[in-house]
């Protein structure tokens, strides 16, 4: 029997050119409820000038979860070394889409945001 997702797909929006990755969440508007940046490459992020809370996904070159960090607090850093590529979602989300250490990131949670 097919079980259905608690929650839609995520809207992804992708940075992956210096600027855009140097600029993150502060050249976009704030992130909703079901969307997330995908960085890539990426092995640090800082939340200098947010005004909320992020949830930081660390990812390896096989979109393999590496570290979650949650509920990231302005004006905070989170750094993963082996890291290939990070996804920011809203504080909370990662726990509520069941994003945890180990597994694989597949392309229906991580598709191309048209924006």
């Amino acid at each position: 029997m097919p079980t259905c997702a608690p929650y839609p797909p995520l809207m992804v929006h992708h940075a992956r050119r210096f600027w855009s990755r140097l600029a993150g969440l502060l050249a976009r508007p704030e992130l909703r409820k079901g969307e997330a940046l995908y960085l890539q490459p990426c092995r640090g992020v800082h939340t200098f000038f947010l005004s909320y809370d992020i949830d930081v996904v660390f990812l390896d070159g096989e979109q393999r979860v590496i570290q979650v960090v949650a509920d990231l607090k302005p004006w905070r850093t989170a750094m993963c070394p082996r890291a290939q590529a990070a996804l920011e979602l809203r504080g909370g989300q990662a726990h509520q889409y069941g994003i945890a250490a180990g597994q694989v990131l597949s392309e229906v949670l991580v598709p191309e945001a048209k924006s």
